[in-house]
């Protein structure tokens, strides 16, 4: 039995790491879905106009090395965590919702991202200056 071009026995594969190389993990299993959030939390945490997380429901996460490198963080008072390597801040995937999806930014992977991302969250949150960049000059 064929599920979009993969047979059914086989299960996708995704590796990455932080920025310095202390931690590489691999997640076992499919992305089900992928947002680009603009709310103010993900803003701060990645210092960026927007986080880039693909989720899975029913993939699994293993550390293959640093995983005593990882830190959790939670914002207290709400449910926004952010899981990051403690030596160079890299963010890293999660298991939130008590453990029912995870969480991988997507510029941790070191692997293509099999999706394209399926909607723009918080988008009334998102910065001015992160509109139309399409019209910007893009330099090599």
């Amino acid at each position: 039995m064929n599920i979009i071009g993969r047979t059914a026995n086989m299960i996708s594969k995704h590796v990455g790491s932080c920025l310095c190389g202390t931690v590489h993990f691999e997640v076992s299993g499919d992305f089900e879905e992928f947002y680009l959030c603009h709310c103010q939390h993900f803003r701060k945490d990645t210092g960026s106009a927007h986080a880039a997380n693909p989720f899975s429901s029913v993939a699994s996460l293993r550390w293959i090395a640093g995983e005593d490198r990882t830190t959790l963080f939670t914002l207290p008072s709400t449910r926004h965590s952010k899981c990051f390597c403690s030596i160079c801040g890299s963010a890293l995937p999660f298991l939130q919702m008590e453990g029912q999806a995870l969480l991988v930014p997507a510029g941790s992977l070191n692997t293509e991202v099999p999706l394209r991302p399926d909607a723009h969250l918080f988008d009334s949150s998102r910065a001015s200056w992160d509109r139309a960049l399409e019209e910007i000059p893009a330099l090599e």
